[in-house]
């Protein structure tokens, strides 16, 4: 339920902060009839995603190699996605703004400029998030996965509307560099994982395959070391936000200025 939480948190608010700027922006500049094109690029995306997830759940399901398939792609995927919005997202906003204007209001060109615009976006996000919810759908119960989505939607969509609202008060950086943590420990217990699945169909060759399945058992989902590695996935992210929290309170506290000591005599009464 973390990882899932933790992984539409992300994502979710990615997707969300795209919409968000791309509707601030259209508004601001007077293209409201541009709209419809954005909603209808977003909610194409939302539906292919959705379809890809089911898909790929079902193509990891059909034998522990494509499980193994499936957790290596989710891995690959993480990583991507991890470097990609750590090199980009100062840029994103940059990224939105200077694809839509392009798009002249009240032209058929301008509508299916912004429509295509959302839809890959937004579904690129849907992609990453497809494929990564569809490897852990192989390991966890279908019902704490959906608990653990809404939750993390609902978050990113309350945190993503702070943004909007109050700007550059939501450290939204602390936020990427917080959940990057997490993303790094989750990728590496996908790779363990798909190397215990192709153990176990006798895929990996010029190693003993059996010995390595048992070796790695304790290290899978249900193994008392991967129970460790599903608890820090919650305590790592945990431990970095109370530290980027007092590194942010350190550098507030050494900006304070400091008041200047007047070297200025002071004036004495006549009389002294």
């Amino acid at each position: 339920m973390i990882a899932t939480l933790t992984i539409s948190f992300r994502e979710g608010l990615e997707a969300f902060l795209i919409i968000a700027i791309s509707l601030l922006y259209l508004k601001k500049t007077n293209r409201q009839s541009l709209l419809p094109a954005l909603y209808a690029g977003v909610a194409l995306a939302v539906v292919l995603s959705c379809a890809l997830g089911l898909l790929l759940a079902r193509i990891g399901a059909l034998s522990p190699f494509w499980e193994g398939v499936m957790a290596l792609a989710a891995a690959v995927s993480v990583i991507y996605c991890t470097v990609h919005m750590m090199k980009m997202g100062r840029f994103m906003k940059r990224e939105i703004t200077t694809a839509l204007e392009q798009a002249e209001p009240a032209t058929p060109q301008a509508w299916m400029l912004v429509f295509l615009f959302a839809a890959f976006m937004v579904g690129r996000e849907g992609v990453e998030t497809a494929t990564m919810i569809a490897s852990l759908a192989l390991q966890s119960e279908s019902r704490e996965m959906a608990a653990g989505g809404v939750i993390g939607v609902c978050l990113a969509a309350l945190l993503a509307l702070a943004w909007v609202r109050f700007g550059q008060r939501v450290n939204l950086q602390r936020f990427f560099q917080l959940t990057a943590v997490f993303m790094v420990v989750f990728a590496l217990q996908l790779v363990v994982y798909a190397f215990h699945e192709f153990t176990e169909t006798a895929s990996l060759p010029l190693l003993d395959n059996a010995w390595w399945h048992i070796a790695t058992e304790p290290w899978g989902p249900e193994g008392q070391i991967g129970l460790w590695i599903s608890c820090a996935l919650g305590i790592l992210p945990l431990g970095w936000l109370v530290y980027a929290w007092l590194a942010d309170r350190k550098q507030q506290a050494g900006a304070i200025p400091q008041r200047p000591i007047s070297t200025t005599p002071t004036s004495t009464s006549p009389g002294a």
